[in-house]
């Protein structure tokens, strides 16, 4: 991906010298502390509550110093923001009629607060639509890289792609409905509204791959397949069998590593936001 040198979103709010502050592992350790970790990456959970200990202090307040990678992935980062919001403005007026409201990303190490809770390394990316901002630890693109399997930058920017993808749900109104449904239903009920929900945002981050090789000129050769690969890595059924778990699909909260590719794909090919209403369609 073309991205050094490039413009950078003024919407960064770059937490990362203020010091997060290592959570303590309270009573979960070893094998158990890993695994608690992993349900945090993997299915999208903020487990940070089960990492503290109750009586610990809050955030450290211990400035700290960014490294040169720290930089180039803040950099990067920004980059990458200021082109979806590029892509989403475009993509508002010509295909709904209206202006786009672009997000706030923060950035931030080991841990912060969000309007929707702790954000540590545990909760993985996520974006928060009582504050319609995206939480990212720039730590998890090494995690994705050599944990998940899934490496390159385009696969790092189809990350800032999804959350933001939440954000265009949310300004469209059906993040919230969507969540208030969840909170109606059964368990099961509201997993598979969730995976609707996390689909949806990944063909709308197949929208934003699009019109970046097309209108931006910004995709180098193997940046779609990187992004492709990227999705395929984090499918829930690939996550729990990596996690030596048998999967289980009533509780599968992201969708397969196949639809969650073919999702990216349909909204890649089309480039029509009508084109990704997951919430429409049997066959996810």
């Amino acid at each position: 991906m073309d991205w050094r040198g490039r413009r950078g979103s003024s919407n960064v709010e770059d937490r990362r010298r203020q010091g997060g502050g290592a959570a303590r592992a309270g009573g979960v350790g070893g094998v158990g502390l890993i695994a608690v970790l992993l349900i945090g990456w993997f299915l999208g959970i903020d487990v940070s509550p089960l990492l503290q200990d109750q009586s610990a202090p809050g955030p450290s307040s211990a400035p700290t110093e960014l490294t040169a990678e720290d930089r180039a992935e803040g950099e990067f980062v920004s980059v990458v923001l200021a082109d979806t919001e590029e892509i989403w403005a475009r993509v508002f007026q010509a295909q709904l009629g209206r202006s786009y409201r672009p997000a706030t990303l923060v950035l931030f190490k080991e841990g912060t607060r969000s309007a929707c809770g702790g954000a540590s390394e545990a909760t993985g990316p996520f974006y928060c639509p009582a504050d319609r901002k995206v939480y990212l630890d720039t730590s998890f693109f090494t995690t994705l890289s050599r944990r998940l399997g899934a490496g390159g930058d385009f696969a790092a920017a189809y990350v800032v792609a999804h959350e933001i993808g939440h954000h265009v749900q949310n300004e469209l109104g059906i993040l919230g409905e969507a969540n208030r449904i969840r909170q109606q239903v059964s368990q099961a009920e509201s997993n598979e509204i969730s995976v609707r929900v996390e689909l949806q945002a990944d063909c709308l981050s197949g929208i934003w791959a699009r019109e970046a090789a097309e209108t931006l000129g910004v995709v180098e050769q193997g940046d779609l397949e990187e992004a492709v690969n990227a999705a395929r890595q984090i499918g829930d059924d690939t996550l729990q069998r990596n996690a030596g778990q048998r999967p289980m699909p009533h509780t599968f909260t992201h969708g397969t590593s196949e639809q969650r590719s073919r999702w990216f794909m349909i909204g890649l090919k089309s480039g029509q936001m009508a084109d990704c209403d997951t919430f429409a369609t049997d066959q996810l």
